[in-house]
């Protein structure tokens, strides 16, 4: 039966956020070989905030993105390769780079007012034979209409696809599928839905824009990614299933990867706990939360109250540095208070 959606697992690239950039080409071939084994149509492999980001403000790699790219394309049987690039972190020798290797999905993501910049790297995915992938990141923060008119600037450029993306795992199921009804409506691209899952609500919202017709999903195995992780690969399959729709994908399979390749590598995840709920509350980057628990140790402050003031400055992807700032302002308010 022909799957109803497409499904990316970005394990591989989300994935690396909640692991400190630190994967190796060892588990990126078993996470690879796994996920392709059990049918999973495509497969990100980037460092957390995409190509060329392994960077003091983002965070070094443990091994050099471009290798375990290598790994991944030589890994695959079936699946593709995608990659991830967010212009003015990466650029376009980066995308080069990647096509070169074997990479023929470019998701090309900007915060979600931001979608001009994007023009010259979705042309060039294009001219490189790349599947070219909109991504429009912090959703939430803009209404249905502003999006849409985003994405419409991204197809416009030539995407073949234009995600809605809950960066903060923010959205409530009547935000999903108000976005992802409204693109799938008036644009003539494919549509597709990123979804966190720190107010628990990934594979609810997932099914949500399903509803609305959505072409393209994204899930990480056992969860793995960004902040309180992500709409969980092996869950999402398995609803899928249950409820009767195709997903292409081996549900044992991908609950094997999940349980004996994914989750030795962090035993730890997939509990939404307080600071993990905080980001979904307050509409934080899910990305900030290491460097928020970081900067909290390091001034000797709640990282509740540094998350909650990133949210009420609407802090977006790309202002790292302020998450330092408001742990050095909340540090001073506190010796002055005491």
């Amino acid at each position: 039966m022909t799957a109803r959606f497409r499904l990316t697992d970005s394990t591989l690239r989300d994935g690396s956020h909640a692991v400190a950039h630190r994967f190796t080409e060892e588990q990126v071939r078993s996470v690879v070989a796994a996920l392709d084994r059990a049918g999973v149509p495509v497969i990100e492999v980037s460092h957390g905030d995409g190509l060329g980001g392994s960077s003091f403000n983002y965070g070094f790699s443990g091994t050099d993105e471009m290798k375990l790219l290598r790994v991944a394309v030589e890994t695959a049987r079936r699946a593709k390769i995608a990659v991830l690039l967010l212009p003015g972190i990466g650029v376009r020798e980066d995308l080069r780079k990647a096509a070169e290797i074997g990479a023929s999905v470019a998701r090309i993501a900007t915060h979600c007012t931001e979608a001009d910049i994007s023009q010259q790297h979705i042309g060039l995915a294009k001219e490189l034979g790349m599947e070219a992938v909109g991504f429009l990141m912090m959703a939430h923060m803009i209404e249905p209409e502003d999006l849409l008119a985003q994405a419409k600037l991204m197809e416009s450029y030539g995407a073949d696809c234009v995600y809605v993306v809950d960066s903060a795992g923010a959205m409530t199921i009547e935000d999903a599928r108000r976005r992802v009804g409204l693109l799938k409506e008036k644009l003539g691209c494919q549509v597709g839905l990123h979804a966190h899952n720190n107010l628990s609500l990934a594979v609810a919202n997932s099914l949500a824009a399903l509803e609305e017709g959505v072409d393209q999903l994204d899930g990480c195995t056992t969860g793995l990614g960004a902040g309180a992780g992500n709409c969980p690969t092996e869950i999402l399959v398995a609803v899928c299933e249950r409820s009767g729709i195709p997903t292409g994908v081996d549900p044992l399979a991908v609950m094997d990867a999940a349980e004996e390749v994914v989750r030795p590598i962090r035993p730890d995840q997939g509990v939404i706990d307080r600071d993990g709920l905080l980001l979904g509350y307050a509409g934080v980057y899910g990305s900030f939360l290491l460097h928020a628990k970081r900067a909290a140790e390091r001034y000797g402050v709640d990282a509740k109250d540094i998350l909650l003031e990133l949210g009420r400055r609407k802090v977006v992807g790309g202002q790292e540095d302020m998450i330092i700032d408001v742990a050095v302002e909340l540090a001073r308010r506190q010796r002055q208070g005491s």
